[in-house]
């Protein structure tokens, strides 16, 4: 039997009552995932319990290679059985990470499977659950529906048409599946990505692609979108002229580091502006390290598991000097940060409350436990950072960051780790067992906060 029960990570009877009572039935929004829209609207059905747990899951697949198992069953062309088979065999010895209990919740809630996956037992639950993904009610739609799932964010380039956003809304979805802006590729001109990104808008300067973001920011406001995000190797803060640098880099010349930074700035702040002129929320993340292994990318491409987490020498002063000319022109949006260094975790966190201002209830916001930092200990030293110097209270709670359609029971995983620490601050007298209070700090981290904050 699993050992998945109503009262896992729940080590004391406050925590118990906190989670049973406000957290464990509240809906879930998800304002940062990966999920593809297409699949949504097309009603997606799943092969098998490979392709839906293993598929595009690149925390599972570096698993499963430090397991030692061979490529071939893990994106190769391994047939379905051997390849959860191999993810089987590996999965006992991952112990202390959180995919034993990610693996474990998600055949628990969407499978109602309470076996302890294994080499041994793998045939049996693969079996169980391909007979349960061959009926309708385990299409995309019906899986986000059943994770009681109210609103969530996709991520997505300017330049998309939003066609399958459209379809959803019209095809009375109850969960509303809402866009959010990523610009990454007019950011980032030093990468390669960058010139053909160009070409493919037919921009021919910056102020041509500054209108043409303009625009698309409206579109995106139209179809619901409220929210953008910034994936930063680095935070950049230089002076210097952008319109030149966008110029030279168009015509496939050199820039330099500092031309590089000057031009990011110069987006950064005109993103800025654009997002506090309509009302949205800017999320920045930082601290990746990405595409680490050159073969392996060259084979699979980006998002497959070679990413790591970065050692950025400066990130708070430079993130300071962005923030503090938006405020200056009155033109800092509600902004979460978020460092994949959990080092960083306390400074971000001070930072946020140099920043605040009334009537926002932590306008700017310390993000959640994000990527490699989205396990136990991650997340509790998250919540103690934004705690410790902050109003944990105001916080807008979990998000997946994730391609996968059964991720949700990370929402699980973080209430219960939520409930687990302010008990335990109730149970060693910090906090006087107060349940009215309690009750509206658990709600509000869970979803009331992110509902009110993402004006949704």
């Amino acid at each position: 039997m699993s050992f998945i029960h109503d009262d896992f990570m729940l080590q004391s009877d406050t925590a118990k009552k906190l989670y049973h009572s406000f957290a464990k039935d509240m809906p879930i929004i998800d304002y940062h995932c990966h999920l593809v829209p297409k699949m949504i609207a097309d009603d997606y059905r799943f092969s098998s319990i490979t392709e839906l747990m293993l598929g595009g899951d690149h925390y599972k697949w570096a698993a499963m290679r430090s397991f030692g198992i061979d490529e071939k069953y893990i994106t190769g062309d391994g047939g379905d059985f051997e390849k959860f088979e191999a993810f089987a065999s590996a999965l006992p010895y991952c112990i202390g990470n959180p995919l034993y209990h990610w693996t474990h919740l998600e055949l628990k809630r969407y499978f109602n499977i309470d076996k302890t996956l294994c080499k041994e037992s793998a045939k049996e639950i693969y079996d169980e659950a391909n007979k349960l993904l061959a009926l309708p009610e385990y299409s995309a739609k019906n899986l986000i529906a059943r994770s009681n799932v109210e609103f969530l964010c996709t991520t997505d380039d300017p330049a998309d048409t939003l066609e399958y956003h459209k379809q959803i809304a019209a095809s009375g979805f109850k969960t509303k599946v809402l866009p959010t802006f990523r610009p990454d590729k007019a950011i980032n001109i030093h990468k390669d990505t960058f010139l053909p990104y160009m070409k493919m808008l037919g921009v021919r300067s910056l102020d041509e692609l500054k209108a043409y973001m303009a625009e698309r920011l409206d579109f995106f406001h139209e179809n619901g979108c409220r929210v953008s995000d910034h994936g930063l190797d680095y935070i950049p803060y230089e002076s210097g002229n952008a319109a030149a640098a966008f110029k030279k880099a168009l015509k496939g010349k050199k820039i330099s580091k500092k031309e590089i930074d000057a031009y990011a700035t110069d987006m950064l702040l005109f993103f800025g502006k654009e997002y506090a002129a309509r009302g949205w929320c800017m999320q920045i993340h930082v601290g990746a390290q990405r595409n680490n292994n050159t073969a392996m990318f060259e084979v699979l491409g980006p998002d497959t598991g070679y990413d790591t987490i970065g050692d950025c020498a400066e990130v708070v002063a430079p993130l300071a000097r962005i923030m503090d000319t938006l405020e200056y022109a009155d033109a800092l949006p509600k902004t979460i940060l978020y460092s994949l260094n959990s080092k960083d975790n306390p400074a971000l966190a001070t930072l946020c409350n140099a920043f605040q201002k009334a009537p926002y209830r932590s306008r700017i916001q310390l993000g959640s436990g994000w990527w490699f930092n989205d396990q136990k200990e991650g997340m509790i030293a998250q919540l103690k950072a934004f705690a410790n110097t902050g109003v944990l209270g105001n916080f807008v709670g979990m998000l997946t960051d994730s391609r996968s359609f059964v991720s949700y029971p990370r929402h699980e995983y973080f209430r219960r780790i939520l409930c687990n620490l302010i008990g335990q601050w109730v149970e060693d007298g910090e906090y006087p067992c107060d349940e009215e209070m309690l009750g509206n700090i658990i709600r509000g981290i869970c979803y009331e906060n992110a509902k009110s904050y993402f004006e949704l």
